[in-house]
C-alpha cells in the first residue's frame, strides 16, 4: 500500500466514525456565565451564552436562580428568561441586576426550571437533566 492510499483509507475511516461519535453525545443545554460587569447605575450586568444541543427546538426556556452575596447569604431569587432556541443555536443574553455591584455577588445557583417547552408546546425535564453550567469569571455559577 502506498503512502497516498494509506492516507486516503485513514481519512475515509475518520469520516465514517466522526458522525457516529457526534450522535453518541448526550443531549444538553449549556449555560455559560461568560462575563460580568458593573453598570453605571451601580448594578451588575451578567452576560450568559446559552447553547441548545438537546436535539429539539425549544420554544421557551427560563431558570429560577438564587443569588448569593459575598458572605454566602441568598439575597434574591430571580427568573432568567432565555427565550426560544432552535436546535444547535447559541444565543447571548444579558441581565442587569440593579442595586448591587458584581463584587457583592459570590455565587449564582440554578434553583429550578421556571419554563421549558418544546416548539410543539410539550414540556419535559430535559432543561434540567441535560443542563451544563460554567463560569468564566469570579462569580461561581452552577446547579
Amino acid at each position: 500500500m502506498t503512502f497516498k492510499n494509506a492516507i486516503s483509507c485513514l481519512t475515509a475511516a475518520i469520516l465514517m466514525v466522526a458522525p457516529a461519535v457526534a450522535q453518541d453525545a448526550a443531549p444538553s443545554f449549556s449555560l455559560d456565565l461568560n462575563t460580568v460587569a458593573d453598570t453605571e447605575q451601580g448594578g451588575c450586568r451578567l452576560t450568559y451564552v446559552a447553547a441548545n444541543r438537546t436535539g429539539q427546538a425549544l420554544n421557551a426556556v427560563s431558570y429560577q436562580v438564587a443569588v448569593f452575596d459575598a458572605q454566602g447569604i441568598v439575597t434574591d431569587l430571580l427568573v432568567l428568561e432565555f427565550g426560544s432556541l432552535i436546535e444547535g443555536k447559541t444565543k447571548v443574553v444579558q441581565f442587569d441586576l440593579a442595586g448591587r455591584g458584581c463584587a457583592d455577588i459570590s455565587r449564582i445557583t440554578v434553583n429550578e426550571v421556571a419554563e421549558c417547552s418544546l416548539a410543539d408546546g410539550t414540556t419535559g425535564d430535559f432543561c434540567m437533566s441535560g443542563l451544563e453550567t460554567a463560569s468564566r469569571g469570579a462569580i461561581q455559577f452552577g446547579i
